[in-house]
């Protein structure tokens, strides 16, 4: 039977009991506070020109890889419990492998390259505006997309050149590519064994650039005369290393392992952690613990009320 005659059936999280369904509207509530804080701070990053520096810009591409990433699992997963329908088309779940994979992956580096970023601000800040110019941090910016969705179109082709038996019924609420592996015919240990490289490189690599990045920030913070100094240091970095632990934390759990080790249940969770509730709490660590955007957010109220 040709590919785009073929469904799949996610089974979902959720069914109709009345916890379930609480819990479901529970999600979406997560899913719109997610969906308009990454909103708000790609439009406040745009909009206020003082803003306008590396770590902003770098901040507003994390916002909008995660407003993607949302987008790219939660509308379907509430369509189908609205509807009652369970099933999508290969073409359907071929989209979903790409562009999860793909913002994950370039979250991965973008996340490097914020952590590089840091570094150079307060271990060479006389330095800073010639090593962090608008071309340099565009294209740090532009190769984590293009990483990421490198990987995203390999993981998407490799998971449909295998064939698939049974019922076809996905244990899960998205098209994750360990979830699908589990229904295929054929020996999938090779492909597990590429996977497992491409993890150390998309989430190792990045995460020793940070850990590089951050030891040298800490020494230097350390050294430090003024106390004042130390505390902004501290302050900048460590909503950073906040959604940095969260991230790759889940990362590292999830795609680290053998398939043959992965649990429904387990992975529906720690993919509502890192899909739905991490994009969720990003904007809010940012935003919280930094003046710079609260000003911006009270100045564009600000405008909106005077009506300007």
């Amino acid at each position: 039977m040709p590919w785009e005659n073929q469904t799949f059936i996610l089974l979902g999280i959720f069914n109709h009991s009345p916890t379930h369904t609480f819990l479901f509207f529970l999600v979406l509530g997560i899913f719109s506070v997610a969906f308009m804080g990454n909103s708000a701070m790609v439009l406040l990053i745009y909009l206020d020109t003082q803003l306008h520096t590396p770590m902003y810009f770098l901040l507003s591409q994390l916002s909008l890889m995660d407003l993607m990433l949302i987008c790219t699992t939660v509308p379907k997963m509430a369509f189908n419990y609205l509807s009652g329908s369970k099933f999508i088309s290969v073409a359907g779940c071929a989209m979903q492998i790409f562009f999860y994979t793909s913002l994950l992956g370039s979250e991965c580096f973008l996340l490097a390259v914020m952590a590089y970023d840091r570094y150079i601000a307060i271990c060479h800040p006389l330095r800073y505006t010639n090593l962090m110019r608008p071309k340099i941090w565009g294209l740090m910016a532009a190769f984590s997309w293009i990483l990421g969705s490198t990987d995203g179109i390999i993981d998407a082709v490799a998971t449909f050149s295998f064939s698939y038996c049974g019922p076809r019924e996905i244990a899960h609420f998205f098209c994750e590519f360990p979830s699908l592996l589990i229904l295929s015919c054929n020996d999938t240990s090779i492909f597990e064994e590429v996977l497992f490289i491409c993890c150390i490189v998309m989430i190792v690599f990045p995460v020793a650039i940070i850990i590089a990045s951050y030891a040298r920030v800490i020494l230097t913070v350390i050294r430090m005369g003024s106390g004042e100094g130390r505390r902004k240091a501290f302050t900048t970095c460590s909503s950073h290393l906040m959604v940095v632990g969260m991230y790759y934390g889940a990362g590292l759990f999830m795609y680290i392992r053998p398939t043959s080790d992965h649990s429904p249940m387990q992975d529906k969770m720690v993919s509502v952690f890192y899909t739905i509730l991490t994009p969720m709490l990003n904007p809010l660590i940012y935003s919280l613990r930094n003046k710079e955007v609260t000003r911006a957010f009270l100045k564009v109220l600000g405008k909106g009320k005077s009506g300007e």
